[in-house]
């Protein structure tokens, strides 16, 4: 793996490579993932993490659409 740039995958989802923890916690995530995703220096990022499972990072925004769909689907079986 070539200076950690290789991306696997196509579509939806991909592998953008690796992120070392810095000494104060930080992380870079790959320019392809943020060109990708359209993160924008700024940007807030919800982490979410499961002991068995790991961690996720995502937009706060798209656990709202998630939740938005949920709550129809539900209203929709009443």
């Amino acid at each position: 793996m070539a200076g950690g740039k290789h991306i696997l995958g196509k579509g939806k989802q991909r592998v953008f490579g690796t992120a070392k923890v810095g000494d104060r916690g930080q992380i870079v995530i790959p320019k392809e993932a943020r060109d990708f995703f359209g993160i924008e220096p700024g940007d807030t990022l919800l982490i979410l993490g499961k002991t068995e499972t790991g961690l996720i990072v995502t937009k706060p925004e798209t656990l709202n659409d998630l939740a938005t769909r949920i709550f129809h689907s539900v209203e929709n079986e009443d």
